[in-house]
């Protein structure tokens, strides 16, 4: 084959990518793309993605290639370079979201030869059936045997040399306007997971639920913009059953979404709930001033952070819904905007669990903030870190929920019925 373009989406990496593989193996040319385009929301993880492309394109560069960036219609523009360099194929990583399969039925549709590989996941979204049925798993434990037991492709290497056409324009990269706690790339994501893998994972299963603590991997950004092989990273997590829960999870989301693709939009099982406005309750939540203090410390880190820890996401999303009663859906766009790690599989499908609308056996599970707070803040760090107005509280004191009448010096004046 003459010349592929490899179009990237949620794959920025070049170690453990099929499609860039393939591409390098069967083809004289190769030219990596990206479209900058405006019907994706981006949210505030803009400046995340381009420390990311800029990873990518300086990878890509070592090895003689470079990243093709190009702004407008991601089809429009494809089909546009590959008229430019007269490429017979072009390959891309398979997704699950409802926009990237419309996207890759469009690219399947055009004069062109079009392949989607695997990547985005540890096990493909479509691989794994309950036995006796040509449908997806709706339930997690059957999900994770199978997952389990399931075979794997094996781990690529990058390639060596990515051979670009000459004379073609690379394109201008977006700003890098730096957000949040991380930065993006390859690079920093393999660092993290390298570091993590070597000191942290043997600690995992002890301290992934201290939220003062903060011992989980945070690799959930790189994972979200494929800067880390969510494959590689499981090879490497081999025998440590609670992180590879975690990597399940997140197959087990996006095969759902595979197969229910309006998981952000519509109940996954429907339940008849009568939500309450959002109103003064829905700001005083996105703004941590609840006056519940373990879930306003959880909504002022995803604030000053751009990530939360993942016992504060279920405590604060579960008092949305079950303690506010507001919509889900409210909660999924305040953390779709603000997470850097934020996608419609995972994001979509940890709400509808804590709303009861999604995959959790038990829908009408309630958390009480206050025992989670004792459980797992018991001495209130979690809340002294990001609450400063409770700073100078100690023990069980921390956690007391306060009331319109008494908020502590500093603390925001609260809504009425919020608190």
């Amino acid at each position: 084959m003459d010349t592929v373009i490899v179009l990237f989406n949620r794959d920025l990496r070049v170690h453990d990518h099929p499609a860039l593989a393939a591409a390098c193996a069967e083809a004289e040319r190769v030219v990596p793309l990206f479209v900058l385009d405006p019907a994706i929301p981006a949210g505030r993880r803009g400046g995340f993605l381009a420390e990311c492309l800029a990873d990518l394109r300086g990878s890509l560069r070592e090895r003689g290639g470079d990243l093709v960036v190009r702004r407008g219609d991601t089809v429009t523009e494809a089909m546009r370079l590959a008229g430019e360099t007269s490429a017979e194929a072009i390959y891309a990583s398979a997704d699950v979201s409802r926009l990237a399969r419309r996207r890759e039925g469009r690219l399947a549709g055009e004069r062109i030869a079009f392949r989607c590989f695997p990547g985005v996941t540890v096990v493909p979204p479509g691989a794994l059936y309950p036995s006796g049925e040509n449908d997806h798993y709706r339930v997690f434990t059957p999900y994770w045997r199978a997952w389990s037991a399931t075979g794997r492709r094996s781990v690529l290497p990058p390639p060596a040399r990515v051979p670009l056409p000459a004379g073609l324009a690379p394109g201008q990269l977006p700003p890098r306007e730096p957000y949040g706690a991380m930065r993006g790339g390859e690079s920093l994501g393999r660092e993290r997971a390298e570091a993590w893998l070597r000191s942290g994972l043997a600690g995992y299963e002890d301290g992934h639920d201290d939220l003062a603590g903060d011992r989980t991997s945070r690799l959930s950004p790189y994972l979200r913009f494929g800067c880390v092989s969510p494959l590689e990273l499981a090879a490497g997590a081999r025998g440590n059953e609670p992180f590879l829960r975690q990597l399940c999870w997140r197959d087990f989301h996006h095969q759902v979404t595979y197969a229910f693709p309006d998981i952000n939009r519509r109940d996954y099982r429907p339940r008849g709930t009568r939500w309450a406005p959002g109103g003064e309750a829905l700001d005083a939540w996105r703004e941590g001033r609840t006056g519940m203090p373990i879930v306003d410390a959880g909504m002022r880190q995803l604030l000053a952070e751009g990530w939360m820890h993942n016992r504060a996401r279920l405590i604060t999303g579960n008092y949305l819904v079950k303690h506010l009663g507001v919509d889900w859906r409210a909660g999924l766009a305040h953390f779709f905007e603000l997470l850097l790690d934020g996608d419609v599989a995972n994001n979509s499908g940890n709400w509808q669990w804590v709303a009861g609308t999604g995959n959790d056996t038990r829908p009408n599970r309630t958390f009480n903030p206050l025992r989670q707070a004792d459980r797992f803040d018991p001495a209130g760090e979690y809340v002294r870190r990001y609450v400063p107005e409770l700073a100078g509280l100690t023990g069980r004191e921390i956690h007391r929920p306060w009331r319109l009448a008494d908020p502590p010096p500093g603390y925001p004046a609260l809504p009425a019925g919020v608190a």
